[in-house]
């Protein structure tokens, strides 16, 4: 039973978790916002394009 309650208490390892959640988190913000970039970009080139023709 102590091994579980120093279990419980130990801290090791908590802070590497939370920096790999907020770099996942980072990660997702920063793809959503390149795949809605890259839409935009399509649909500007395509104009451009087609007022070429």
């Amino acid at each position: 039973m102590t091994l579980f309650k120093k279990f419980l208490r130990d801290e090791n390892g908590a802070t590497a978790i939370e920096y790999g959640l907020i770099a996942a988190g980072i990660s997702v913000a920063i793809i959503a916002v390149v795949q809605g970039l890259g839409s935009k970009l399509n649909t500007t080139f395509t104009s451009v394009q087609n007022a070429l023709n």
